[in-house]
């Protein structure tokens, strides 16, 4: 009877350590991965993108619902391709960078809706405002690659970003659009 509870208790051990292992191993591919936005002044679309930023992933392909995914965006290294512009978006209306140098995703569910598709439920702060998002994710695999790509729409002023003078949203929308595409190693067979 002891063996086979030892027994027991060595093969949850191994599989929660392979399982440990497995998640340490995926890394993020910042060479191959974006994460774009896209807001409206004036009702003309205008294009930026960040720089920087990381994630951490730990993504169980056989039980999604156990996954955990944190990703973090430095705000100071927003770009949209003017000097002037480029400029402001660090400063306090925006998103002041100086007291809020990252914003952040912490995952709080993850669900499979097959084909490759998943619904990701999280908590997303911008500026210390806090506000929980659900976006869909495609996920797609080609050799030791794998790519999640989606969309999030967000209000800016939800976030404070924009303050101000810049809260009137006959300049610029309230509405953005976030893209992000992630290349990502060491996750499992899809």
């Amino acid at each position: 009877m002891r063996f086979s509870t030892t027994l027991t208790a060595l093969a949850l051990a191994t599989t929660a350590l392979t399982a440990t292992a497995a998640f340490a191993e995926q890394k993020l591919v910042p060479a191959q991965s974006a994460v774009n936005f896209t807001a409206k002044q004036m009702g003309v679309p205008l294009q930026g993108h960040f720089k920087k930023f990381d994630a951490q992933v730990q993504f169980d392909t056989a039980r999604p619902e156990a996954s955990k995914i944190r990703f973090t965006v430095d705000t100071g290294s927003a770009t949209m391709g003017a000097k002037e512009t480029d400029a402001e978006l660090p400063k306090a209306e925006w998103f002041n960078i100086a007291k809020f140098p990252q914003a952040s995703f912490d995952s709080t569910a993850v669900k499979a809706l097959g084909g490759g598709k998943f619904q990701v439920d999280g908590k997303l702060t911008i500026k210390g405002q806090a506000q929980n998002v659900s976006m869909p994710v495609q996920l797609t695999q080609s050799g030791a690659t794998t790519t999640a790509a989606g969309t999030l729409a967000l209000k800016r002023l939800q976030f404070k970003i924009g303050e101000g003078d810049w809260s009137d949203t006959s300049m610029v929308a309230d509405e953005v659009q976030v893209q992000f595409k992630l290349a990502l190693t060491g996750v499992g067979k899809l």
